[in-house]
């Protein structure tokens, strides 16, 4: 093996990541809420060695499940049946720092790394969907700016309440009598702009002193947030360039900041149409696109541009003229890569929706095992990602030949590993535990 080594992450989503993959006949959409499917889907990773699987959550329901697998399962529910399935790999849940409270999500991941041996990851979001506000009380969403500076408070308290107790404080002496040295556990007592928390928390310290912290964002505020806070960060790109971009960005955010930009791993998603032909895999991407469905595929590209176009204009150019840059979604990373697309490569309105299909603009490989190696290894090599999120447009069957055809491909190469070395998530991604911070 080489002294440095790919991370893979399985990201899990409800069928696959191509919006038509529940209308694949590869596809069993009757088991989307079934747990053993998804644990055999995590045992399948852990035989692959995979650092982790990531669930994705949103605490809304998205305004076009009428053609497309948009529900979510609440995600802690869903890890805990698969830590109970598995014994090795990561366990990553997305969950908001918007409509979420810092004392319940700690005890949260608290628990769930207690229970997994070590395992357990945070993806810290702020939420985008402005749907979300109506379910909580809220009269409108909060704008973005604000979502972060809440969310930097968030992570501030959650990190003094997973370190409210010592490594020490748990004594369990049945001789002498004393469970728990409360000398050595410590009242947070946050008083913050937005947050007002006193601590501590109710479970002793967890096996890796605190859960892995994930973040998904590449806006400027993602970006700071990311280099102060994150421990790994999933993204989005098109092309090596901006891949190469991003990461040496974030890197030297992190080394201003007095950071080893070596413990903030870069993940981009990649979502593989594998074939034993380049011919072949081109054929069953575009099996997958003559699925869509243009009412949903519209939807998505009302949501993300703001444009409001019609099933008659799917073979014109994409009207950019009408696209407005200013105001709250111009903000957003995904707002800017889709924009990008367009202005690269001038697509017409269908050709923008089959590229959008794919993985909601995470970057689509077609091709053989070879060549999605290939594709893998000169990102990993040539300074864009320290590893993947692989995204199978659908499961199993897209994760399988994955794992069975382009694994075997790297290991090879001696890019990814043949079995774990280590139990804890932490171990896997190379990342140190971190001791408790003294309480002030």
């Amino acid at each position: 093996m080489s002294a440095r080594t790919l991370h893979l992450n399985l990201f899990v989503y409800p069928g696959g990541h191509h919006e038509a993959a529940w209308r694949y006949h590869g596809t069993d959409p009757k088991r989307l809420l079934d747990i053993g499917f998804y644990q055999d889907l995590a045992r399948r990773a852990e035989a692959a060695a995979f650092d982790a699987v990531f669930f994705a959550d949103g605490p809304s329901l998205a305004d076009n499940v009428r053609h497309a697998s948009r529900f979510r399962l609440e995600p802690f529910t869903w890890l805990s049946a698969l830590a109970a399935a598995t014994e090795r790999i990561g366990l990553i849940a997305t969950a908001s720092t918007t409509y979420t409270e810092p004392y319940n999500l700690a005890r949260l991941f608290s628990s769930l790394d207690h229970l997994s041996g070590g395992r357990a990851g945070w993806n810290i979001v702020t939420t985008g969907a402005s749907q979300a506000a109506g379910n909580f009380g809220l009269d409108e969403h909060p704008v973005h700016a604000d979502r972060y500076d809440r969310a930097r408070e968030f992570v501030e308290v959650v990190t003094k309440l997973w370190d409210s107790w010592e490594d020490e404080a748990l004594v369990v002496d049945q001789k002498s009598g004393v469970f728990a040295d409360t000398d050595r556990i410590h009242e947070i007592n946050h008083t913050g702009r937005r947050l007002r928390v006193r601590g501590p928390l109710n479970l002793p310290r967890s096996p890796q002193g605190r859960p892995v912290y994930v973040q998904a964002g590449s806006s400027e505020d993602g970006r700071s947030f990311a280099a102060a806070h994150a421990e790994a960060v999933f993204t989005a790109h098109q092309t090596l360039r901006g891949g190469q971009e991003f990461y040496a960005d974030l890197k030297a955010r992190a080394r201003a900041l007095g950071r080893d930009p070596d413990r903030l791993l870069v993940l981009p998603g990649i979502s593989p149409f594998i074939g034993s032909t380049e011919a072949e895999a081109r054929a069953l991407h575009e099996e997958f696109d003559d699925l869509t469905q243009p009412e949903y595929s519209l939807q998505l590209l009302r949501r993300l541009l703001g444009l409001e176009l019609s099933a008659a204009e799917l073979d014109g150019p994409v009207p950019r003229q009408l696209v407005e840059t200013r105001g709250e979604r111009g903000n957003g990373s995904r707002f800017r890569l889709v924009l990008d697309i367009i202005d690269r490569e001038q697509p017409t309105v269908r050709q923008l929706l089959h590229r959008l299909a794919g993985a909601r603009g995470h970057r689509v490989v077609t091709g053989t095992p070879e060549q999605v190696a290939d594709q893998i290894q000169e990102w990993f090599e040539h300074g864009a990602a320290d590893g993947f999120n692989v995204m199978p447009p659908w499961l199993t069957g897209g994760f399988d030949l994955f794992a069975d055809q382009v694994v075997p491909v790297l290991r090879q190469r001696g890019l990814f590993r043949t079995g774990y070395g280590g139990a804890t998530l932490r171990e896997h991604y190379g990342l140190p535990r971190p001791a408790a911070a003294p309480v002030r």
